[in-house]
């Protein structure tokens, strides 16, 4: 059977709900919706792909690791902020990627929330 390694962030809801930030089996690695502080699309997608990207970095991966983002956001009005915060850390890796509006996330402050699968 093939190695599973987990990281934690410490950010509440994984203890809440029970779950890894991310997990790593074998080259795989695939990182839970990561959300973040700000005050704007931009701002809280900026701070998600650096918690995914301290992520990959503690499971031997980076950025350039990623294969596949999932956004989800609560306006898609919006999605040209998202999409520039995701392009200045993806431009040249160019990931396949999904950009959808949820009626909500977990918490009304939270705009944005990213899935990120990468493989090594």
């Amino acid at each position: 059977m093939k190695e599973i390694r987990k990281v934690t962030t410490g950010a509440p809801w994984e203890n809440i709900v029970g779950y890894s930030r991310a997990i790593k089996v074998g080259d795989v690695i695939e990182i839970s919706g990561t959300t973040a502080q700000g005050a704007n699309e931009y701002e809280q997608t900026v701070g998600i792909i650096k918690i995914a990207e301290k992520a990959l970095i503690e499971l031997g991966a980076d950025l350039s690791n990623v294969v596949r983002t999932r956004m989800y956001c609560t306006d898609i009005s919006q999605w040209e902020k998202i999409g520039k915060a995701h392009e200045e850390f993806f431009a040249n890796i160019r990931p396949v990627t999904t950009m959808v509006e949820v009626s909500k996330l977990i918490s009304p402050e939270i705009l944005v929330e990213i899935e990120f699968s990468a493989i090594i």
